[in-house]
C-alpha cells in the first residue's frame, strides 16, 4: 500500500492514504501558528515541498495518543535552544506500553551484569527491545519528521501483521523533531547556531543534552538518525545513502560485533526501499535527476567505497549511540519532498523487520560490548590500547574544568569513582578525594574516545569528513593521567554521588582572579559589569579591590574557583567593561560560522553584539571597543550564490563601505581579532594588514603543539602549549608584526587529527599582531568545545 503521511486521524482503518497536509488543524494547531515565524522553504535546497511545519506536530501527536492506546505523547522538560518544545513519542502494544519502567530496568542489567543479561536472553527471547529514531536533526532536512510522523501513524493505528510482528519484538522510540529551531527558522543549525549533529561529544546544547538522556535511559538496540540529502554518490540508480561507513573507525568501538550486522541491515533497508519503487512518485525527476522508480540500490559506504565517510568522530548522533552499544545509522534521503519522505519511511521500515528477524542473537552482541569492558577483554584491540584507569588530579585554584569532565563522564553513563585516601601512583601523590575512572566498565569505549590522546591519521586516508582529534583534557584544559593497562593502581575508591562544586574566597583583599578557565574570566567580567574597577597585571591576573568580596563569596558557590587575597602588582593596569561586536554569519554555506565564537564570549562573561556585514556597512562600529571576525571570507562578498547572498554584501558600494568602516575603526584605536582561515583572509582583503595568509586543506583539522612568547596576549599559557586548527592557518610575511605564537618548530608537532602537509607550517607564525590588528590561525572557539583556549580571546579584548 503506497503511503503517504498523514495530518489527523478520524479513522483507523485505511486512513494512510491521506496527506497530512490536507486535513484541518486543531485549533490548538492553529494559535501556535500565529504566534511562529515558520519558513516555508530553505533556498539550500534543491527542491521544495509543503512539509508539516513544527505548530501542527503537537495537535496531530496528541490526536493520535488519544485515540490510539499503544502511544504515549511527551514533552521534554528540555527546551530547544530558542525555547520550542521537543516530543518524544513511544510506541509499543499496548500490553508493553504500562512496563517502560521494566524494560528500562532490563535494559540497565545489561550494563551492570551483562553475562545474566545475555542468560536472561536466552530464557526469554520473546523480550522486547528499544529502537531509537532520531528525526531531522539538520532543520532543514524536513523529510525526516515527516518520516517519523507517518510511522508513528503506522504504528499507532495500523492491524497488519507486519506492524504488529514489529510491536511485538520493539519499543519504538521517536525524537520527533531533533530541532524545532531549525524546522522553524528553515536553517540546518539550531537557535544558537551550532549544527546539532556535530555537538555529541561536547554537548553544549541542551537539544543534544535531550538526545544523550533519551539514549542512556533506554540503550537502544538500533538508533537510526533521519536525513537529506544524498543524490549522487551511487550514480543514478542509487540514489540516497545508508551507513555504515568507509575507514577511518574509530579505534575505541568494539567494532567487530557492529560490522557483524550492520552492512546486512543496511542491505535490508536498501531491499525494502526498491521493492517499493512503485510507490515513488517522482515528483522532482526533471529536476533532481533521481529517478525513484528505477531505483536498483542506494549508496552504502562500506560496501560502495574506500573513503570519504567515515565514522572516525563521534560528534555525529549514531556514531556517538554506537559507544552505548547500539546499531547506528544515518539515511540520507535523496530529495526533500514527499518522494523523500516515503524513501525514509521504507529505510526504517525494512530496519525494523531486519531487527525482528535477528533481534536476540542483535541483543546479545550489543550485551557483548558491555561485557568486554566490564571484563577488560577487547579481543579485537591492540594490546594496550585501553588504560586500566584514568586519574583525573584536581587542580587547588582552578577545579572549573576537571568537575565539568566528571559531570558529563557521569551524565554519559560513565563511572567515576572517588580515592578514599591519598595514594601514590608513579611517584605523584594524590590526595583523598581525586576523581578515579576506572576502565574495566560496561562504556569503557565512550570513557576512552573522551580521554584519550588522540592520534594522527593522516596517512590512514585521503580526507575525512569532519573534525579527526577532539581530545577533552587537552582541550577543555584538566589533566587526565593513564594507568597502564598492565599496571594496577592500587587505591581505596568508591563510585562517585554527588559533586562539590563551590570554590572559596581566603583573606581580606585586594583579590586575585586567576586567569585559568572561562568561569574565572566570567567571574572578573560580572565584576567589571557591576561598577567595580579592576587591574590586569601582563600574565593575565585580575585584581578586584576588598569592596568586592560580598559578591565573590557569591560568584564562586557554583564555580570551583579559589580566590585569593593578594597585592596588586606595579604596573598592572585598570580595565573596564569591553563592547565586543562580532561578525555575524546568518549562516553562508548553510553554517552560522560565528557561533562557537559568540559562544565562548558569552561564557566569558562577555557582552556580545552581533552585526552582520551590512550592518557594519551601513551604520558602523559605533561604541564598540573590540571587533570579532571569525567566520567565512565571502561573509565580505557581494558576489555569493543564490543561496548565500542574504548573509554577505549587497553590491561594490556596501563593500566600499564596509570597508572604510573597519579601516576607520581601526585607525581610531578600536581592536580588530581575525579568527581563523576565512577571517585572516578577508583581514588582508580589506587592506588591514601586509601579513600573507597560509592555508591548509579545508577538511585539515587536530591538535597542534604550539611555541608562545611571553606577552599579554599568551598569558595563562606554558611557554610550549596546545591549539587547535580547522584549516590550518599560518602567517608569513610578517615584516614588523609581532610574532606572538608559532607552531612548535619540531617535525611532531602535528599531535593528533588529520593534516596533508603540516610540515609547511612547522615554526611558522600562527598568533601575529599588526598595530590595532590581531590575526589568529587557530581555532580557539571552535563550536563551544576548546574550552582551554577560550582565554586567548579575552586575553586580546583586555590587551589594550
Amino acid at each position: 500500500m503506497k503511503q503517504k503521511i498523514i495530518a489527523g486521524i478520524a479513522s483507523f482503518t485505511l486512513l494512510s492514504t491521506t496527506p497530512f497536509n490536507v486535513l484541518a488543524e486543531s485549533p490548538q494547531t492553529t494559535i501556535q501558528s500565529t504566534q511562529l515565524d515558520e519558513k516555508e522553504k530553505s533556498l539550500f535546497n534543491s527542491e521544495h515541498y509543503d512539509f508539516v511545519k513544527y505548530s501542527e506536530i503537537q495537535g496531530k501527536l496528541d490526536k493520535i495518543a488519544q485515540e490510539s492506546n499503544r502511544v504515549t505523547v511527551e514533552k521534554s522538560d528540555v527546551k530547544s535552544a530558542a525555547g520550542h518544545d521537543m516530543y518524544v513519542v513511544t510506541v509499543s502494544d499496548a500490553k508493553a506500553k504500562g512496563k517502560y519502567g521494566h524494560y528500562k530496568g532490563l535494559r540497565k542489567k545489561m550494563i551492570k551484569s551483562p553475562e545474566k543479561a545475555q542468560d536472561f536472553i536466552d530464557k526469554h527471547p520473546d523480550l522486547k527491545v528499544p529502537v531509537m529514531i532520531n528525526a531531522s536533526i539538520h532543520g532543514t532536512e524536513f523529510v525526516g519528521t515527516d518520516a517519523a510522523l507517518q510511522l508513528i501513524e503506522r504504528f499507532a493505528t495500523e492491524d497488519d501483521e507486519q506492524t504488529k510482528g514489529i510491536l511485538d519484538d520493539h519499543i519504538l522510540i521517536f525524537n520527533v523533531v531533533a530541532n524545532p529551531d531549525g524546522r522553524i527558522d528553515a536553517t540546518r543549525f539550531n537557535g544558537n547556531g551550532i549544527d546539532l549533529n556535530r555537538d555529541f561529544i561536547t554537548q553544549s546544547q541542551p537539544e543534544t543534552e535531550h538526545m544523550v538522556d533519551l539514549i542512556t535511559e533506554w540503550n537502544p538496540m538500533v538508533f537510526l538518525d533521519l536525513h537529506g540529502y544524498v543524490k549522487g554518490y551511487g550514480g543514478p540508480t542509487k540514489p540516497g545513502l545508508i551507513e555504515p561507513c568507509t575507514p577511518p573507525h574509530n579505534p575505541n568501538y568494539e567494532y567487530d560485533l557492529y560490522s557483524k550486522w550492520a552492512l546486512n541491515q543496511a542491505e535490508a533497508m536498501e531491499s525494502n526501499i526498491v521493492s517499493n519503487k512503485g510507490n515513488y512518485d517522482n515528483t522532482h525527476t526533471e529536476s533532481s535527476k533521481v529517478d525513484y522508480q528505477n531505483m536498483e540500490g542506494t549508496y552504502i559506504p562500506q560496501r560502495d567505497d574506500a573513503a570519504g565517510w567515515d565514522d572516525y568522530p563521534p560528534i555525529f548522533t549514531p556514531m556517538y549511540a554506537m559507544y552505548h552499544g547500539a546499531y547506528g545509522y544515518t539515511l540520507e534521503a535523496p530529495t526533500n519532498d514527499w518522494d523523500g519522505v516515503q524513501w525514509t519511511y521504507d529505510a526504517v521500515m525494512g530496519a525494523l523487520g531486519y531487527a525482528s528477524e535477528n533481534k536476540v542473537d542483535m541483543v546479545k552482541d550489543q550485551i557483548e560490548v558491555f561485557k568486554r569492558g566490564v571484563q577488560f577483554d577487547h579481543p579485537f584491540h591492540k594490546e594496550g590500547h585501553f588504560p586500566s584507569a584514568y586519574i583525573l588530579p584536581n587542580d587547588e585554584q582552578d577545579q572549573t574544568a576537571t568537575v565539568k569532565a566528571v559531570q558529563h563522564l557521569q551524565d554519559n553513563d560513565i563511572v567515576v569513582e572517588e580515592a578514599q585516601k591519598d595514594f601514590t601512583f608513579d611517584g605523584v601523590t594524590y590526595p583523598k578525594g581525586t576523581y578515579i575512572v576506572p576502565m574495566d566498565q560496561a562504556k569503557a569505549g565512550l570513557a576512552n574516545t573522551m580521554l584519550w590522546d588522540g592520534e594522527d591519521i593522516t596517512e590512514d586516508t585521503p580526507s575525512m569528513y569532519d573534525i579527526s582529534a577532539w581530545n577533552l583534557p587537552e582541550l577543555w584544559g584538566f589533566g587526565a593521567v593513564e594507568v597502564s593497562s598492565d599496571t594496577e593502581l592500587n587505591v581505596k575508591s568508591k563510585q562517585l554521588k554527588a559533586l562539590n562544586e563551590s570554590g572559596e574566597i581566603v583573606g581580606d583583599g585586594p583579590y586575585a582572579i586567576p586567569n585559568t578557565s572561562a568561569r574565572s574570566i566570567a567571574i572578573a567580567n560580572h565584576l567589571l559589569n557591576s561598577g567595580h574597577t579592576l587591574h590586569r597585571g601582563e600574565d593575565g591576573i585580575l585584581y578586584a579591590g576588598a569592596d568586592a568580596r560580598a559578591e565573590l563569596i557569591d560568584l564562586v558557590k557554583d564555580s570551583a574557583v579559589t580566590i585569593s587575597s593578594q597585592s596588586v602588582p606595579v604596573g598592572a593596569k585598570e580595565i573596564t567593561s569591553q563592547h565586543v561586536t562580532l561578525l555575524k554569519d546568518g549562516g553562508m554555506n548553510k553554517a552560522q560560522s560565528h557561533s562557537g565564537t559568540k559562544l565562548a564570549l558569552e561564557r566569558l562573561g562577555f557582552t556580545v553584539e552581533e552585526k552582520t556585514p551590512g550592518q557594519v556597512a551601513e551604520e558602523g562600529l559605533g561604541s564598540t571597543d573590540v571587533f570579532i571576525y571569525n567566520g567565512r571570507s565571502n561573509l565580505i562578498s557581494y558576489q555569493n550564490s543564490a543561496a548565500n547572498s542574504e548573509f554577505g554584501l549587497k553590491d561594490a558600494a556596501q563593500y566600499e563601505a564596509f570597508k572604510t568602516n573597519v579601516k576607520g575603526f581601526v585607525a581610531d584605536g578600536g581592536q580588530y581579532l581575525a579568527i581563523g582561515a576565512g577571517a585572516s583572509q578577508a583581514t588582508t582583503k580589506l587592506g588591514l594588514s601586509d601579513v600573507k595568509v597560509e592555508t591548509g586543506g579545508s577538511n585539515s583539522n587536530g591538535i597542534v603543539q604550539l611555541s608562545h612568547t611571553d606577552s599579554t596576549y599568551t598569558a595563562g599559557y606554558q611557554t610550549e602549549d596546545l591549539g587547535f586548527v580547522y584549516q590550518p592557518t599560518w602567517y608569513t610575511n610578517t615584516g614588523s608584526a609581532d610574532i606572538l605564537s608559532s607552531y612548535q618548530n619540531s617535525s611532531d608537532f602535528f599531535l593528533a587529527g588529520h593534516w596533508k602537509g603540516s610540515e609547511r607550517a612547522q615554526g611558522k607564525p600562527v598568533i601575529v599582531k599588526d598595530e590595532n590588528v590581531l590575526l589568529i590561525g587557530l581555532e580557539p572557539t571552535f563550536r563551544d568545545h576548546t574550552d582551554y583556549l577560550f582565554r586567548l580571546v579575552s586575553n586580546a579584548i583586555f590587551a589594550q
